[in-house]
């Protein structure tokens, strides 16, 4: 199926996921979001089916420069899912999503907030009613929306100045752009439409839980895979993009490398990192490569060795099966991104610098490590008080 009539096919049908149409619509199927693979490169992709049953253009076009920039698929299935939100939105409104107004913007935020049964306005909300979308949620949604219209500009859509406004000025935080001493007094874009949500801290596994969860693995593999995220805090695509090659066993140290994988796992890192890990985990390696691997032809490190096909990479899916597994028989709730919070966690609780926390977890930016691991509860300020001796040198008595 073509994207256009004036290019070729970009994808080949894999998956379709639907939206229902909202009850009183009869025109077309819905609003799809579905999952594609290009016939050329076999790189898997995502895009936006309308009521004609075929791809959003504007859409289409927007995922498709995506896919050509190498962004995840993950990034670009969230993207798909956002502008999937907002196409309904305006078929509902019957408005051209070229012609949009700031209000309108405004109105899909409260869409947003509303349960799906009362967004065709014939339901009434009570004040007491849960938003069906949380702040941070619908903060990501417009980001993505003023992205995609950004991109849209080029063919003459004026909308992305709607998303943003113009403020002289104003607090940026701890953080200063280059030249910021000249650039100060200068207009600096701001997103118009936004909802104040609170800082959400990362979710982390004590050290019970996480060993719990190590010992509750039935296979080598699986506690392989565990023990890597802990040690060295990274991403689970990370790892299922393993080769035998990045482990040097004598140094220990692996390194991670982006590149295209038959699973679809990718490092989201542009460059590669090499992280050093413990002496425990290259035994357990080991141990891997001789009770279970054996002599397996493959170059990936975490493959089938139970299910079919023997000896294919594992994929995310088959992850997050062991994860039930693994949540039914601990009791432990858990998704393979904790064991990289608790990672980033526990080293800076153990007194590593930020600087060499963001080089190991491959942060293109210090401060997106203290943004999202700087945070101190009241243990860890106990803790450093108590270090500094704040409880137990005082100079006056009470």
């Amino acid at each position: 199926m073509s994207d256009t009539g004036r290019r070729g096919p970009r994808f080949c049908l894999v998956d379709v996921v639907i939206c229902s149409r909202p009850e009183g619509r009869t025109q077309g199927g819905g609003v799809l979001v579905v999952r594609v693979v290009s016939p050329v490169s076999s790189r898997e992709s995502w895009t936006v089916f309308g009521d004609d049953d075929r791809p959003v253009e504007p859409v289409e076009r927007y995922l498709a420069y995506l896919t050509g920039i190498e962004r995840s698929p993950n990034t670009i299935k969230a993207y798909a899912h956002d502008l999937k939100d907002w196409f309904e939105f305006l078929a509902d409104r019957e408005t051209n999503w070229r012609a949009v107004r700031l209000e309108d913007v405004g109105a899909f935020v409260s869409w947003l907030r509303s349960p799906p049964e009362a967004r065709d306005a014939r339901v009434a909300v009570l004040p007491s009613v849960t938003p069906a979308c949380g702040e941070s949620t619908v903060n990501r949604k417009l980001s993505a929306l003023g992205s995609f219209y950004t991109h849209a500009a080029r063919d003459g859509v004026d909308v992305a100045e709607l998303l943003a406004s113009w403020q002289v000025g104003g607090s940026q935080g701890g953080w200063k752009p280059f030249l910021h001493h000249l650039s100060k007094s200068m207009p600096q874009r701001r997103r118009a439409v936004s909802l104040k949500a609170a800082k959400k801290l990362p979710r982390v596994l004590t050290l019970e839980q996480m060993q719990a969860l190590l010992d509750s693995c039935e296979h080598l593999r699986d506690r392989l895979l565990l023990a890597m995220l802990y040690d060295t805090g990274m991403r689970i695509g990370e790892a299922l993009g393993l080769r035998h090659n990045d482990i040097a066993a004598a140094e220990r140290e692996i390194t991670v490398v982006r590149r295209d994988n038959d699973n679809g796992a990718r490092a989201k890192s542009i460059t590669s990192r090499t992280v050093p890990v413990s002496a425990e985990l290259v035994r357990l390696y080991a141990d891997y490569l001789h009770a279970e691997y054996g002599d397996l032809d493959s170059d990936y490190v975490f493959v089938n060795l139970w299910g079919c096909p023997v000896g294919r990479p594992w994929t995310y899916a088959a992850v997050y099966d062991l994860v039930r597994r693994l949540r039914r028989r601990t009791g432990v709730d858990f998704d393979p991104h904790w064991i990289r919070h608790t990672a980033a966690t526990r080293m800076l609780r153990d007194g590593i610098s930020l600087e060499v926390v963001a080089r190991l977890l491959g942060h293109s930016d210090v401060t997106v490590t203290a943004t999202t691991y700087g945070h101190l509860t009241v243990e860890d300020a106990r803790v450093v008080m108590e270090r500094a001796g704040w409880f137990t040198g005082r100079q006056v008595a009470w």
